[in-house]
């Protein structure tokens, strides 16, 4: 079974840790600070548009990793926040295995893209010297991830990177403000794209407005 997870992130945080004390409410730690933080990674005068920190992350990248753990805790009942490791239901049901969850550091290496209107990433399994449980952050514009099983065949490079109906196509609707966790089966069995030429980007029968997005991808 191939379970992902999606959160919207939210404008502010606040949350109670495990070591009892409530996080002050951050503008920063919401949606918009994420935005322009990540935004300002990118360098300038690179035309790749591409920031990538391995080892040990900047002050503001390791606060959006703490972010994105509170934001689990915020939206899955079954964790206690106040007891690391205990999730009260099943563990499949788990929005982010409580193992990777509570992992010191939670992420330690991120990559963070910009993408035009048109730009996207065909079908692939993150590379394997990465741990299981990444994290994307998904800015700007709204887009639609697909979702295909490992042997499907789909995005074909040599013929302009036109898609092939696979047999199982899992779509993930991504708001600017999602936070979508992979983990699991479908960190290695099953291979996401965002194909963002047009006539691709659908969603309930409409086809989605595209502008620039910005993606932060958090992998340890």
């Amino acid at each position: 079974m191939m379970k992902c997870t999606k959160i919207d992130l939210p404008q502010q945080r606040s949350i109670k840790t495990p070591t009892g004390n409530k996080s002050k409410r951050s503008e920063g730690c919401g949606c918009a600070g994420i935005f322009s933080r990540l935004d300002n990674s990118l360098p300038c005068s690179s035309p790749s548009k591409m920031a990538m920190r391995f080892g040990n992350l900047p002050a503001w990248a390791s606060e959006i990793s703490d972010s994105i753990r509170e934001l689990v805790l915020l939206n899955d009942p079954g964790l206690d926040p106040m007891n690391s490791g205990t999730y009260y239901g099943a563990e499949e049901e788990c929005a982010f295995p409580s193992d990777l969850l509570w992992r010191e550091p939670l992420f330690d290496q991120l990559i963070v893209n910009a993408y035009q209107p048109g730009e996207g990433i065909c079908a692939h399994v993150d590379l394997m010297r990465f741990e299981d449980g990444i994290a994307i952050v998904s800015l700007e514009s709204s887009c639609v991830m697909h979702f295909t099983k490992v042997g499907q065949p789909h995005c074909d490079a040599a013929n302009g990177g036109k898609s092939h109906p696979p047999t199982t196509r899992i779509p993930v609707y991504m708001t600017p403000g999602s936070l979508v966790l992979i983990s699991g089966e479908a960190r290695y069995s099953w291979k996401h794209e965002i194909n963002r030429k047009p006539g691709f980007q659908i969603w309930e029968g409409q086809e989605l407005n595209q502008r620039r997005r910005i993606s932060g991808l958090y992998f340890i």
